[in-house]
This record gives structure tokens, sequence and C-alpha cells, in this order.
């Protein structure tokens, strides 16, 4: 998939409210929902079904699932940071990944947070350490 073309699908989320669970474009999604509309925009029909999750993550420090689902549906990718590529992120000190974005470029990406919505925001130092994956979507 062109990283362009991700880009451009992730950007049509900028402003969506956070809200968990949800995967709306303009109503609410939360991580998961980006990546999941996302997917929809670039591919059609979503590979599977999401079962029902927390929105509380504490205490699934050792919960695989979203790393699971990156490395059956995506490619996991080394090297450089590039546009397009799917990030994961441990938060809280989880062992796992708790939250997901999509790159804009090397220093920028896309995500959905609770309180601000999907924004563009700088992937800054803090960011960077709490990353445990780069995926990209399949061609």
């Amino acid at each position: 998939m062109r990283p362009e073309d991700v880009v451009s699908a992730a950007r049509l989320w900028l402003g969506t409210p956070y809200r968990h669970q949800a995967s709306t474009p303009g109503a609410g999604c939360d991580c998961l929902g980006l990546l999941r509309g996302v997917w929809r925009t670039l591919y059609g029909m979503e590979p599977t079904a999401v079962p029902p999750y927390r929105v509380d993550w504490r205490g699934r420090e050792r919960d695989p699932a979203l790393r699971l689902a990156a490395e059956r549906f995506l490619a996991e990718v080394r090297g450089p940071a590039q546009a397009g590529e799917v990030v994961l992120f441990r938060l809280g000190g989880a062992a796992e990944p708790r939250h997901c974005g999509i790159l804009v470029s090397a220093d920028r990406f896309i995500h959905a947070q609770e309180h601000l919505g999907v924004v563009e925001a700088n992937l800054t130092d803090a960011w960077r350490r709490r990353i445990s994956g780069r995926y990209r979507f399949p061609n």
C-alpha cells in the first residue's frame, strides 16, 4: 500500500472525537477504531470482527491482543521509520502495546487520544521510548 494513501486515509479522521470501541469518522473512535477505519478506506471490509475490549487496560499488561493482531494482519518493518506505518506503543510500563497510531512522517503521527480525539502530533522522545513495533498495511 502506498504510504501517501495511508496518510490521506488517516487524515480524514482528524477531529473525530474519542469514543471507546467506536470506528465512525466524525462521530467517534479510539486508537484501534482509527486503524479499523483506515483499513476500511484502503480495502473495503475489515478482515475480522473485533471482540469487545475494556476501556481500562490497567492490570492487563501481559495481554498481547494488539500485537498479535498487528502480526496477523500487517507486515512488521525494521529500519528507519516512514510515513504510512502503523506504530504500536507500550503505556504505563506494560510489557505489551496498549496504543497505536499511524506515522505521517518519521517525526509525526496520527492517533486517537482520550479527551482530544484524533489528532496529528509530534513523535516526541517520550513517545519514541514507548514504541514496541512498527508495521505496514499489506499491498
